[in-house]
């Protein structure tokens, strides 16, 4: 293989306006979702929400979004990219502004369960998009980009909804932010294509993508990828792992309220240096990997020493809610927050490492099903654990910390050398 083809810098580079596409794709999503979390605190005391009123409330976001996943990836694979993620987007824009009608936590749930139907064609159509798009070599480091679009998100919404809330009032919120969503569908119907099919792709950029051994296109049947054991590797990161997450995304403003008095506000800097150094881990931890991969390292190596730096980097998140001060509480979940997400970059490359594109995204659908039943299950606890326990963090976070080591145990466990996974053809 050429020098050109080994290191693409004289092959183009459209590639990365794809990235930079799912980076908005990822952005616009978690604007939505990030909305009632920032508003949590101003809703409980508005509508009269108890802890597990709101631990309801979010999780039927979860359990819809996880079951939307399983069965999007597998659509995904069928229908293709463009026209999945266009009906997925369509969905969760007019439930995203729907919450802007709705006053009673029933109203909530349903309006947050379509939210979730919706976004859950979200990291599927990502992930395989990204396999279509980039050689194996690069996936890390792609989705390391558009993985980095939660981050900011978090941090737009943090300044953007506080300002229309206190303008406008919290409905307006819901709907401007939900509008940003069609922005962002012109956008990817003027750019995207497949590759063989893009007019602004050139043959020698092509050919780098396609660099890798070439990959059955034989179609995958859904149920024994269930039984393999790289598939299980996937689901157990996910399950293990997810719930921390939606934790912080759900939960952290309703912290800070409660624990340091922060309210709508005051939160914009506070999640701006959280998510700000989140977005640092998501670029660094796919950056890491592919670099290592590049000197020689297998992939196997090289994603699961990338994720055991996490894993070990997320511990110290148990101490937040007995931090003596905001800002050493920030400091500690902004440590968390960026491990997360150096983790979850190496984490969503999996199933292009080991499955052909083909299978990817009913893989990943796989995955966040699992993630997200969990976190169902974790929302509707932390209600309840803070309701009984009068408002106490400290059970919720001594379960946080310990989560990705054991997820990487088992990884390690079920998939020692990350091989392939050998499928028979439907």
């Amino acid at each position: 293989m050429t020098e050109a083809a080994e290191t693409g810098t004289r092959v183009g580079g459209y590639r990365w306006t794809i990235a930079a596409l799912l980076f908005g794709a990822m952005t616009v999503n978690y604007v939505d979702r990030q909305v009632i979390g920032l508003l949590a605190p101003m809703l409980t005391r508005e509508l009269h929400w108890s802890e597990s009123d709101y631990g309801v409330i979010v999780s039927y976001w979860s359990i819809a979004y996880g079951l939307g996943a399983m069965f999007m990836g597998r659509l995904l694979d069928r229908i293709g990219v463009r026209r999945g993620l266009t009906l997925a987007v369509s969905t969760w824009s007019l439930a995203a502004m729907a919450h802007a009608l709705v006053s009673t936590v029933t109203g909530f749930s349903v309006v947050r369960a379509l939210l979730g139907l919706g976004e859950s064609a979200n990291f599927p159509a990502a992930g395989k998009a990204v396999a279509e798009w980039f050689p194996k070599k690069e996936r890390a480091l792609a989705v390391g980009v558009y993985n980095a679009g939660p981050n900011v998100a978090v941090a737009v919404a943090a300044v953007l909804v506080p300002l229309i809330t206190l303008a406008l009032g919290w409905r307006w919120a819901f709907v401007a932010t939900g509008m940003l969503d069609l922005l962002w569908l012109a956008w990817w119907l003027a750019v995207y294509r497949d590759p063989e099919r893009h007019p602004r792709l050139t043959p020698e950029e092509l050919a780098y993508i396609r660099s890798d051994p070439i990959e059955s296109t034989a179609p995958m049947p859904w149920g024994p990828l269930w039984l393999r054991r790289q598939t299980l590797a996937f689901l157990v990161g996910k399950t293990l792992t997810d719930p921390v997450w939606f934790f912080y995304i759900f939960w952290l403003p309703k912290f800070l309220d409660a624990k340091f008095g922060v309210k709508l506000s005051g939160l914009p800097l506070p999640l701006i240096v959280i998510y700000t150094a989140a977005s640092v881990g998501s670029i660094g931890g796919g950056w890491t990997s592919g670099a290592l991969i590049k000197r020689g390292w297998t992939v196997n190596w090289a994603r699961k020493l990338t994720m055991l730096l996490a894993a070990l980097a997320i511990v110290p998140t148990i101490l937040a809610p007995r931090a003596g001060s905001l800002w050493i509480a920030i400091a500690i979940v902004s440590v968390a927050a960026t491990a997360h997400q150096w983790w979850s970059t190496n984490l969503q490359t999996l199933p292009s490492d080991m499955y052909p594109t083909q299978a990817v995204a009913s893989v990943m659908g796989i995955g966040w099903f699992g993630g997200m039943l969990a976190s169902f299950v974790f929302q509707r606890a932390t209600g309840s654990i803070l309701e009984v326990t009068h408002g106490n963090y400290v059970p919720v976070f001594a379960v946080l910390g310990f989560l990705y080591v054991t997820a990487l145990a088992v990884i390690h466990l079920l998939v020692p050398r990350m091989e392939p996974a050998r499928i028979p053809s439907a």
